[in-house]
């Protein structure tokens, strides 16, 4: 059974060092055990998105206490905060994939991060596929795998371009499978803390400022979404910005100090202390690097 426990290691990204995405991995696995040993028996979050589709497989393990066995023709996914813990670990055929918070931060629109798999209220972990949903996912996860192991040009649109159709059919079952389901109280309390966090951003970048949106004690709000989250409030409000630099980084002119006071910084030196201080580059860097692989 695993316990609560405020000290569990996260476990970080680690992409694939022969290809040209830093913040997105894929590939196939063919009756091998995926998991690391050290995995086994330690409780761990992981600070990435993950989505296995298995094909074959029996592995036993658990995800905020809910013990799951791996069954064929069902998609696996987690996202950061949930706690894992690996019971055992038996060969499995299938189609693993990862992606980080900075590839879902390139979206101009913020799309993918408002859909029900990548939201989670439910804190679901399994999918069922009918036979149809099984074709779908082999065709689409090919599509990923060609695109993640080609060099051509504009490889990052069309492989986001992918991943955006399997994540909306993914929301779509997860829609399905679990719209019966209440989330808990608390649950929902993060929910409308994120929510607020998306309409307020810009002029409230204090918990307690979000705490009185709620009407309840900044401490009370701390405690529940960390507890729910596994992170703390202020590192919400803090990503969320950082999210929204990126994509004015990215899509837009603007000069580094507009940007600053567009998302409510009056200094732009602190602007850029923060903004290396959570991504380890400061704006202008961040800029030519993405800018440079993307076209």
């Amino acid at each position: 059974m695993l316990v609560k426990d405020i000290h569990i290691p996260t476990v970080s990204f680690r992409p694939d060092p022969e290809a040209r995405n830093p913040w997105f991995r894929v590939n196939r696995v063919d009756r091998v055990v995926h998991y690391l040993q050290k995995e086994f028996l330690v409780p761990h979050r992981k600070d990435y998105y993950f989505l296995a589709l298995v094909r074959e497989g029996c592995s036993r393990h658990w995800v905020d206490m809910v013990p799951y066995e791996l069954l064929p023709n069902r998609v696996y996914f987690t996202i950061p905060q949930q706690v894992h813990l690996k019971e055992e670990a038996k060969p499995m055929t299938g189609t693993v994939i990862g992606f980080s918070e900075d590839f879902l931060s390139l979206e101009e629109n913020g799309f993918l991060r408002g859909l029900p798999l990548i939201r989670n209220p439910h804190n679901g972990h399994e999918l069922r596929l009918s036979d149809g949903d099984v074709a779908f996912m082999e065709d689409i996860t090919d599509k990923i795998i060609a695109e993640y192991r080609s060099r051509q040009s504009w490889q990052q649109g069309m492989l986001s371009a992918y991943v955006r159709v399997l994540l909306i059919f993914l929301s779509r079952l997860y829609t399905e499978q679990f719209s019966s389901l209440e989330p808990s109280s608390e649950r929902l309390l993060l929910k409308r803390f994120l929510a607020c966090i998306d309409q307020h951003y810009i002029e409230r970048h204090e918990v307690a400022a979000y705490a009185e949106l709620l009407h309840i004690s900044a401490g009370h709000l701390g405690d529940v979404v960390r507890e729910q989250s596994g992170k703390p409030a202020i590192t919400h409000i803090h990503e969320r910005l950082v999210m929204e630099a990126r994509r004015l980084l990215f899509h837009s002119e603007r000069a580094v100090k507009e940007i600053a006071f567009e998302l409510g910084f009056e200094d732009a030196s602190y602007f850029n202390r923060f903004f290396k201080r959570l991504t380890g580059q400061t704006p202008a860097i961040y800029r030519a690097t993405i800018r440079e692989m993307y076209h």
